[in-house]
């Protein structure tokens, strides 16, 4: 209780007295300033949209399973490491970044963030920065797919409420976009059809055939996840990704308050120590592990894709970006400190969670839904079968709503190659989506891996993630020289990730070469060099152009 009560009082302060420093001293937020959904107005992909709305879409793609899975992992060193590290991390770290990675894809004309590089690094660094996006995106979408398909046969309970979302979604649009419904009663009634759809699913598991056309349930979900989000990345924003994300929004916060609700009701007693003296043999060292292993929820590079990448596209006002993109972060801020909740008081002893964490990884989503299972029921009278539910539920649309948008920010930055190299079929819709479903299928299935191929090159995906969040820093520091800004707000985020993130990347390149894993040593070393060269390209930058501003004010 008391965790919840210091952590949601760190996230207000945030929000209304930092974000609003931020906004008004760094980013300089312009209420007149013409945004990209107007200037660029399409229908399809730039639509200036409610700032409620685009929150939802915001906050759930960004919210994925990584803000579950990172603390649920991380708290074996202890619940006080986890817990300092989120909200300080999401206060002052992801905070700035995804809001600034907002502003400045808006001040560029929706750009995404490898894209407007070019702008600020120089081609080289645009070309190599585009390289990390594109492998991290590869990484999300072949992952997710796997991690929504295993918990589709592991809880079949949640197959009617996750799949029946989408026409709750659909419905949703058509009434606002088409028919200038309010969002009041949309709101209200989406949000209890869907948990009542939890019920008809507790009621009515699905389950697929064991052998369909030679595929087992797990081939046939991935295969189903990748039709759909192929399909989903070519609508209109306002008929699915909208709507879908603002509606799973309300739902996902509505289940983060009965958490919280049912532990300041239950008021469970967190069975783990502060810093955990025992850990399993093989745990490695939490400096600088922490800092990669709960990466989404204190700051994750991923968000400055979809802040740059979707959000910047429909932002109506300049001045919305401090409440989609700040408060975005805070929102996934608050799940990842639910996921701690759950997964250091949510166990009946510290010998029942030990059983659990029985070594590094052996956390994540199950030992999330385990724990929050029982509080929930606890604090709340529901069963602990239900209780499940909705939290399966929960973490399955949170992954869903990101691979959606991880596949359509596929798509942007092929067409964006296909600009920059002057390719006319990769600058389509269509074929930069088959190209972005071929690329994931080819991971997902290659070598006979069942559709769990993106595991192979998982491992890589923390480091490579915040060494990403720290070159976007860079970028949005870059820039806030340029316009005088004061930069101190963002370069202390930027250091501070980036040197965990390299120390990181060199532990790990140490452990795959001793494992001899040559395809995740060779990405290692690809995913280091590239990041060095655009760090050093940003160094040599505001180098520069403090040398220059300290030139004219001698000249002055």
């Amino acid at each position: 209780m008391i965790l919840i009560l210091v952590g949601l009082a760190a996230f207000a302060g945030g929000y209304f007295v930092y974000s609003k420093y931020i906004a008004e001293r760094i980013y300089a937020l312009d209420p007149e300033y013409k945004t990209p959904a107007h200037a660029m107005k399409d229908g399809v992909d730039y639509v200036p949209t409610n700032k409620f709305v685009l929150w939802g879409h915001h906050f759930t793609s960004v919210a994925g399973a990584a803000p579950i899975v990172g603390p649920a992992i991380a708290v074996i060193w202890g619940w006080a490491p986890a817990f300092i590290w989120v909200v300080l991390g999401t206060v002052f770290f992801a905070g700035v970044h995804d809001f600034g990675a907002l502003w400045a894809s808006v001040r560029n004309r929706g750009r995404s963030i490898g894209a407007l590089t070019e702008n600020v690094l120089g081609t080289r660094a645009r070309s190599i920065f585009m390289t990390v996006i594109f492998l991290l995106l590869l990484m999300v979408n072949a992952v997710f797919a796997v991690v929504i398909a295993g918990l589709l046969i592991n809880f079949p309970t949640s197959v009617i409420p996750i799949w029946g979302a989408i026409a709750v979604a659909i419905v949703i649009g058509q009434l606002i976009y088409r028919h200038g419904v309010g969002l009041l009663w949309p709101s209200v009634i989406g949000v209890i059809v869907l948990y009542a759809l939890i019920f008809v699913g507790q009621a009515y598991p699905i389950t697929l055939p064991e052998s369909f056309l030679g595929m087992s349930p797990m081939v046939q979900w991935i295969l189903y996840l990748f039709i759909y989000a192929g399909i989903a990345s070519q609508l209109p924003v306002w008929v699915l990704l909208q709507p879908r994300d603002y509606i799973n929004g309300l739902q996902l916060f509505v289940g983060l308050l009965l958490l919280y609700g049912a532990t300041l009701i239950a008021q469970p007693q967190i069975v783990v120590p502060a810093f955990n003296p025992d850990v399993p043999a093989g745990t490695p060292s939490i400096v600088p592990l922490l800092f990669v292993t709960i990466a989404c929820g204190a700051i994750s590079g991923f968000h400055g894709l979809v802040s740059s990448g979707t959000s910047s596209k429909q932002l109506d006002k300049e001045t919305d970006a401090r409440f989609v993109g700040y408060f975005g972060a805070v929102g996934e801020g608050m799940l990842a400190l639910a996921a701690i909740i759950a997964c250091t008081a949510g166990f009946a002893s510290y010998e029942a969670w030990q059983g659990v964490y029985t070594q590094f990884s052996a956390g994540g989503v199950k030992a999330f839904v385990e724990g929050g299972a029982n509080i929930l029921s606890a604090g709340t009278g529901l069963g602990v079968g239900i209780a499940a539910t909705i939290l399966t539920v929960m973490a399955a649309l949170f992954a869903g709503t990101t691979m959606d948008t991880g596949l359509r920010l596929q798509r942007y930055v092929i067409q964006e190659v296909g600009e920059i190299t002057n390719i006319k079929p990769l600058q389509g819709g269509t074929v930069a989506t088959l190209v972005a479903l071929a690329s994931c299928l080819a991971l997902a299935f290659g070598a006979g891996t069942g559709g769990s191929g993106g595991m192979l090159i998982w491992p890589l995906f923390g480091t490579t993630n915040q060494l990403l969040a720290g070159l976007t820093l860079a970028i949005v520091a870059v820039m806030l020289l340029r316009m005088k800004r004061p930069v101190l707000p963002v370069l202390i985020p930027l250091a501070f990730v980036l040197v965990m993130a390299i120390l990181a990347l060199f532990i790990q390149l140490g452990t795959f070469f001793a494992n001899k894993q040559w395809l995740l040593f060779g990405l290692g070393l690809v995913v280091l060099g590239a990041a060095l060269f655009v760090a050093l390209e940003a160094i040599r930058t505001m180098r520069r152009e403090y040398s220059a501003q300290a030139a004219a004010g001698l000249a002055d």
